[in-house]
């Protein structure tokens, strides 16, 4: 009989064109300019080609706009699951009041429903950004998870090159201090496990998987960035981070971001990003690697069935003001 596979989850957070622009410090972003036309049509082939189905985190920012409803929509008619990745996507999301995050969600919530039709409970932080107040907020509407947290110590040095590559004023970068988290965080727990709140309340949290013991991300923007080195060295270090997460039993939480799967040749308004002078073909390529590999040690799943797998009694409890800043 063969042996039963840990379960694990993909998603893709549907960062658009103008978020990019934004995080970026580029000019033009609030025109919103866009991409989804181009890429989620190419996203969802690619998926099918793999008998795959995942989570989006979509921007509500984007579910807003009656232009993207159609695209949006077809998420969900090939079978997709869609996940609140708030309105306004800003990485200092963290530093709102309580009320503006309510506000920021609730907004989110209502334009996804009229684009696709599907009112989600899945969450997930632009940035990796989250609070206490954002999550007692998610419990409170009867989200399902929190998928926000990026256990790794090298965030401050993730930032820190991210704003070597940017237009960011000053300004622009004490907003977005938070981005990434903290070198704390690289302390948190990797399996999923419940945020316990004073009121006994739960919400359940799933961390975006780094490699076991080691806290080194190997999503997929990392596995890409190998890949310009040695599709050989890619396959080594995907290869080495599964072994982990078999070892420790860490059922892994796979994260994509749109520029992981297209390249400069889609978009050239994008062409500034690192990674972008590398083709779609050839970025499609690594990705069906990656996943091939993913499917042939777990069994893959989006990220609303994976959270059903789990016996509630056994997650770890954390209260929340014990790790929030």
């Amino acid at each position: 009989m063969a042996k039963k596979k840990i379960p694990a989850s993909i998603s893709l957070d549907l960062d658009d064109q103008w978020s990019y622009m934004k995080v970026h410090g580029d000019e033009g972003w609030e025109s919103f300019p866009s991409y989804l036309d181009i890429v989620v049509p190419i996203f969802l082939d690619v998926f099918d080609k793999l008998n795959m189905k995942i989570t989006f985190f979509v921007v509500g920012q984007d579910a807003a706009i009656e232009k993207n409803h159609k695209v949006l929509r077809s998420i969900i008619e090939r079978g997709h699951e869609i996940g609140n990745h708030s309105f306004h996507h800003e990485s200092w999301l963290k530093t709102y009041s309580k009320e503006k995050i309510e506000a920021e969600i609730e907004m989110a919530e209502e334009a996804i429903v009229t684009a696709t039709g599907h009112r989600t409970n899945m969450f997930r932080g632009p940035g990796f950004s989250w609070s206490v107040d954002l999550l007692e907020v998610l419990q409170k509407r009867n989200y399902i998870f929190d998928a926000s947290t990026l256990p790794t110590y090298i965030s401050p040095l993730l930032r820190k090159y991210y704003f070597a590559k940017s237009n960011l004023s000053k300004e622009e970068k004490e907003n977005r201090k938070e981005l990434f988290g903290s070198f704390k965080e690289g302390f948190f727990p990797l399996k999923p496990y419940n945020w316990k709140f004073k009121s006994n309340k739960k919400l359940l949290e799933i961390p975006v998987t780094t490699m076991p013991v080691f806290k080194l991300p190997f999503h997929q923007s990392y596995l890409l960035y190998i890949s310009g080195v040695s599709r050989f060295l890619m396959k080594a270090y995907l290869r080495f981070a599964i072994f982990m997460c078999k070892i420790t039993k860490t059922p892994p939480s796979y994260l994509l971001h749109p520029l992981d799967l297209i390249g400069g040749d889609d978009v050239p308004q994008l062409a500034f990003f690192p990674g972008m002078s590398i083709k779609s073909e050839k970025k499609l390529e690594v990705f069906e690697t990656a996943m091939k590999m993913m499917q042939k040690h777990f069994e893959v799943l989006p990220m609303g069935e994976f959270s059903k797998r789990f016996d509630e009694a056994k997650l770890k409890e954390i209260t929340p003001k014990e790790t929030s800043k």
